[in-house]
């Protein structure tokens, strides 16, 4: 896998994670609705083990 193939793969998983942690803060600030909150948070947790799995396999594929 080359440098720049790993790099954009990670930046965007992270990125999807930031977005999504993003939006939760607005709707927490905003006193939005919980269960939009919730499924916010799931969702956030989700990314962040794919970053983690795309980030390891950058990781190992470059070796």
């Amino acid at each position: 896998m080359s440098y720049a193939a790993g790099n954009w793969a990670t930046g965007v998983a992270l990125g999807l994670v930031l977005l999504v942690l993003l939006a939760g803060l607005v709707n927490m600030m905003r006193g939005g609705a919980t269960n939009l909150s919730q499924r916010l948070m799931r969702l956030r947790v989700g990314l962040q083990f794919l970053a983690i799995l795309v980030m390891m396999a950058v990781l190992y594929f470059r070796h």
